[in-house]
């Protein structure tokens, strides 16, 4: 049977990751990663690459690839597996790969009584420069957040971080708030420059930063996702499934909840015209995760929120589709941080 493959960015020819020729490859795929599958639950018999895809990509750090993989002969006609390789520049990440084993064993699961599991991690390939998991299917929160449930996802949202801040799974990197405001320093100043009308209020809003960043007393760190918002949540039925734990430090667990709030507010801004759209669900997934966490939580969570929005202002300047809703952003900022 023919293997479909789809490369449409070309990532085959990356000279910085000349391992994604060999990962894009339905026969080197065949040679190192299914016998990498043997044993699994879900893969009792022989297996047969049927599909490669590349699905995303930055050329000369990252990409992610889906293999479709089925039985030979099939057990049932057209069923397959969907396996999520993701590779990098620096190779394979087997430290996420060890995190998504141990939040697993943490409760995380997909038989995970409150519903809320991270992906199934499968192996990790060293000489294609990926680890793979198990894809889940499911709709981002994002769309979701805005329907007749939203409040109900919102605290979800809440409940899913909290869990991954109970969970306790060790790790060597530390976030703080210092590191937060230095990266806001950097996008902001490269902003400042290409945009030199800005310059004078791009200083100003950095200065308030930096005094929220100085009143807002530092919490008991944990393990965060670190980079928690609505898209890396996937919603299928009542399940939740966490993705994309590459940044996950020890933090102030207020980032997450304040990081996904302020993206909530870009989306408002971006698809309603209106920052208060869904300020329902902003408030609801505040609420939730200060009853979990405690009220001494709220402060950091909303000084985490602006600085997050503030962080938007840059990045939609990097995006041309964006770029129209920089201004209000920034105005959004000064108003609310002069509040």
């Amino acid at each position: 049977m023919n293997v479909v493959t789809s490369d449409p960015f070309g990532a085959c020819a990356d000279p910085r990751m000349p391992f994604l020729r060999r990962a894009l490859d339905p026969e080197e795929v065949e040679r190192h990663v299914l016998p990498r599958l043997v044993g699994l639950p879900w893969a009792p018999g022989r297996l047969a690459v049927r599909a490669v895809r590349a699905v995303r990509y930055k050329p000369g750090r990252r990409c992610l690839i889906e293999y479709d993989v089925a039985m030979t002969p099939p057990a049932t006609p057209g069923a397959f597996v969907t396996l999520v390789a993701k590779a990098r520049a620096r190779g394979a990440d087997a430290e996420t790969f060890r995190l998504l084993q141990a939040l697993r064993r943490r409760g995380f699961d997909g038989a995970s009584p409150d519903g809320i599991a991270v992906p199934e991690p499968v192996a990790v390939i060293p000489e294609l420069g990926l680890w793979l998991q198990r894809k889940v299917h499911g709709t981002a929160a994002t769309g979701a957040l805005a329907e007749a449930n939203g409040t109900w996802l919102a605290r979800r949202l809440a409940e899913a971080a909290h869990k991954v801040h109970r969970a306790a799974v060790p790790v060597l990197r530390r976030h703080t708030i210092a590191d937060e405001l230095r990266i806001l320093h950097d996008g902001l100043g490269s902003l400042a420059q290409r945009r030199p009308e800005w310059a004078r209020r791009i200083v100003r809003l950095l200065s308030a930063c930096d005094r929220l960043g100085a009143l807002t007393e530092p919490r008991r760190l944990r393990g965060i996702h670190r980079d928690f918002y609505p898209d890396h949540a996937l919603l299928d039925g009542e399940r939740l499934y966490l993705l994309d734990f590459d940044l996950y430090c020890e933090g102030d667990p207020a980032l997450d909840i304040g990081n996904c709030i302020g993206h909530i507010t870009e989306q408002s801004v971006r698809t309603r015209g209106d920052p208060g759209a869904l300020a329902d669900r902003e408030a609801a997934l505040e609420d939730r995760f200060v009853e979990l966490a405690g009220e001494p939580a709220r402060p950091g969570v909303r000084a985490y929120a602006l600085l997050t929005l503030a962080r938007h202002v840059y990045l939609s300047a990097q995006f041309p589709e964006r770029q129209a809703f920089t201004a209000t952003l920034l105005e959004l900022c000064e108003e609310r941080l002069a509040a």
